[in-house]
């Protein structure tokens, strides 16, 4: 079987799935949480809660305000003892409730008991207003608001809905354990989203080296009408939204389009296994499957964490930092971001840590630009890395502009190519930057 993907660029790096036979593990509750307010793309949420109140798990202690932003609830139940800017994955401090664990009593409304719901018995629009209340957001790291990718505007037709099984990152392998323990929560999740969008197809896209959760899926598919699993050409970055609807659909995004111009919406795994729980338990998001991983790990694996769990934790729950260790990312290695605290709290987005020892982390020297193309040809976007890049250096961020800088998904493709060792890519993200503040200047 000749099998999909998408058609332009892309890489082949070392997969190092080395945490995909490791089961979902639920670790402990830590001795206190850190829940930002910020979670998600959009304006953070406002806090409803202030130092001393009482709070139980699950409920809400922040609201999104605007239409772009996303709830925010307690993970644990205990005691509000600071509410403060506190640094957290991106090296930023921003604003964030501390809540000293004391015990785990849950708000009434949830369903903690193992039944499965099947039957979805919310209309369209208590679906939506579910998914918001819960405060849901992409959990393959984007964060884009889930109950706002779900209203589809006026004058564009969701045709069908994309589930991205894909999780291309090397190492990553927290949406591999989902599907393949979780597979009937997934495809109600599916269902679910599938009826809040009013379409009747479903594709579910996964790599071909997962052949296990391919098999699983396919054969949980044949109860859940509606739903294909679709088998792809292992390639990064395939998990890219304009990449998984070129794979699947043959369609093309166009430049600084969303994915609705195709007629589809793309929701990751996580989300459509948070959803589920959201609309048919009522279980708002304070929890997630993080992969803790890396090659001198002494125990790669999967955990189920609630949001604000320190970072340091999660290590120890995989048998501490090991000594040959350069860096600790937030993320993959492809598009993940180095921490500069293991004191960071675990957020809605955070799918993964890996753990990178001294003889792979370390950048290489940097030599000039021997113009070989092979950036451009590794990039999925079809652009010139390597002339963005200049631009970048020059603060031409004007033509960067007209070279389509912001159509760059950051994948990194770029940058693992270059045989000179160029920072591709942390020049581009500046660029983009820069023309996003021109962009919203124009704006006002």
């Amino acid at each position: 079987m000749l099998l999909k993907t998408f058609t332009l660029g892309g890489v082949h790096p070392e997969e190092n799935k080395v945490s995909s036979a490791s089961p979902i593990r639920r670790i402990p509750l830590p001795k206190s949480v850190v829940v930002p307010l910020a979670q998600h793309i959009g304006a953070p949420a406002e806090a409803l809660v202030a130092k001393g109140d009482k709070v139980k798990t699950g409920q809400l202690i922040a609201r999104g305000q605007s239409f772009i932003s996303a709830n925010v609830h307690a993970p644990v139940s205990g005691t509000v003892t600071k509410i403060d800017d506190f640094t957290d994955s991106s090296g930023y401090r921003k604003r964030s409730v501390q809540i000293e664990t004391q015990g785990d009593e849950w708000i009434e409304e949830v369903d903690l008991s193992e039944t499965f719901h099947g039957e979805i018995t919310l209309s369209r629009e208590e679906i939506i207003a579910r998914i918001r209340e819960s405060g849901i957001v992409g959990m393959g790291g984007a964060t884009f608001p889930t109950h706002v990718k779900m209203m589809v505007p006026d004058g564009k037709k969701a045709e069908c809905l994309i589930i991205n099984g894909v999780e291309c990152e090397p190492y990553l392998t927290s949406d591999h354990r989902l599907m393949l323990e979780h597979g009937d929560e997934l495809m109600t999740g599916t269902r679910i989203l599938m009826k809040a969008l009013g379409v009747e197809k479903a594709f579910i896209g996964i790599e071909n080296n997962k052949s296990d959760a391919i098999n699983r899926l396919t054969e949980l598919s044949k109860k859940y009408q509606g739903i294909t699993v679709t088998p792809l050409k292992v390639k990064y970055p395939q998990g890219g939204e304009k990449q998984l609807i070129k794979a699947i659909l043959g369609r093309e995004v166009p430049s600084g389009k969303l994915p609705i111009e195709t007629g589809c919406v793309v929701q990751n795994v996580g989300t459509a296994v948070a959803v589920y729980e959201a609309v048919q338990k009522n279980k708002p998001l304070v929890e997630r499957v993080v992969t803790v991983t890396g090659k001198s790990l002494k125990n790669p694996c999967n955990l189920l964490v609630r949001i604000g769990t320190p970072v340091s934790v999660l290590l120890e729950e995989a048998g501490g930092v090991p000594a040959d260790t350069r860096k600790i990312i937030n993320g993959g290695p492809m598009m993940g971001k180095a921490l500069n605290s293991l004191e960071v709290p675990v957020v809605k987005g955070m799918s993964g840590i890996v753990v990178m020892p001294e003889t792979e982390a370390g950048r290489k020297k940097v030599n000039n630009c021997i113009r070989c193309a092979r950036c451009t040809f590794a990039c999925p976007m079809g652009l010139a890395p390597y002339l963005i890049a200049q631009m970048a250096e020059a603060s031409m961020e004007e033509r960067a502009e007209t070279e389509r800088v912001m159509d760059c998904i950051e994948c990194g493709s770029c940058a693992y190519t270059c045989p000179s060792g160029r920072p591709l890519l942390d020049n581009i993200r500046v660029a983009k930057s820069k023309v996003g503040q021109l962009i919203r200047s124009r704006a006002k």
